[in-house]
């Protein structure tokens, strides 16, 4: 186990956080199974989801280690209830349309790639590890919804539109991005965790980067929202984690 510096319980509540953040993410794209545009992109949103869940499992894997307490990382996803789950808010709201779905992609991996290449200095070698393996997955994740925002945005008049009313629905939920929690400052200190407030400056350029070719206006920033690093949530997760959860709830244990 990684030794370190500082309390075990904030870094398991902040791999946790991230463990949720890709499993709900991976769910959520795993719903366009069969009802993609075409069957490449069909194939391509499920690479993804699986990519974003193999790094839940990981990061599962690392906070079970953490907890020292027997439990897996099946544990882990199947059993806690919603308030226990510390996801984003942007990665749980409905699937939506395509334009949702890219949108979201593309705003939390432009996020993700920089999280990841400075969670690659992390004082936590587990942690350091998984990074190195996922910041593979954001470089690609990060280009393809780039392309496909420029293909949409600079397509035709309905998909203009209806990307540029997934942006304005997606934008007040990226704040809680770059809000750190209260309880995570000594792992940022201790050069455990990336600082997201510092990954907002490359954040920025890389959403102007694409918004400009894709002939899209950039949402006006304003009052955001938050409280899924606590436990706060939509009516969605709910929902997602009774679908989700359906199988290993009613049959407990059950192995295949």
């Amino acid at each position: 186990m990684t030794t370190i510096a500082v309390a075990p319980a904030p870094l398991l509540n902040a791999i946790l956080a991230r463990a949720d953040d890709a499993l709900v993410h991976a769910h959520r794209l795993s719903e366009w199974c069969g009802h993609a545009p075409m069957l490449e992109e069909d194939l391509a949103l499920a690479n993804v989801a699986l990519d974003l869940l193999g790094q839940a499992r990981s990061l599962y894997q690392h906070a079970a280690a953490l907890e020292g307490m027997g439990r897996s990382e099946d544990d882990l996803a199947y059993l806690r209830d919603a308030p226990q789950f510390r996801n984003l808010l942007l990665l749980e709201l409905p699937r939506g349309d395509f334009a949702d779905t890219i949108a979201r992609l593309f705003l939390h991996s432009a996020f993700l790639l920089p999280w990841w290449r400075a969670a690659m200095r992390s004082g936590d070698a587990t942690l350091a590890a998984i990074a190195a393996k996922a910041e593979k997955e954001a470089t690609y994740h990060l280009r393809h919804a780039g392309e496909w925002m420029i293909r949409l945005g600079d397509g035709t008049e309905e998909s203009h539109a209806r990307l540029a009313a997934a942006l304005d629905r997606l934008w007040p939920y990226t704040g809680e991005m770059f809000a750190a929690e209260a309880e995570e400052s000594a792992l940022v200190e201790a050069g455990i965790l990336p600082d997201p407030a510092a990954i907002r400056v490359e954040w920025d350029a890389t959403v102007q980067r694409v918004l400009g070719p894709a002939t899209l206006a950039r949402p006006r920033d304003g009052w955001m929202q938050s409280g899924g690093r606590r436990g706060v949530h939509t009516e969605h997760l709910g929902h997602m984690l009774a679908v989700m959860q359906h199988l290993q709830r009613a049959y407990p244990g059950a192995a295949w």
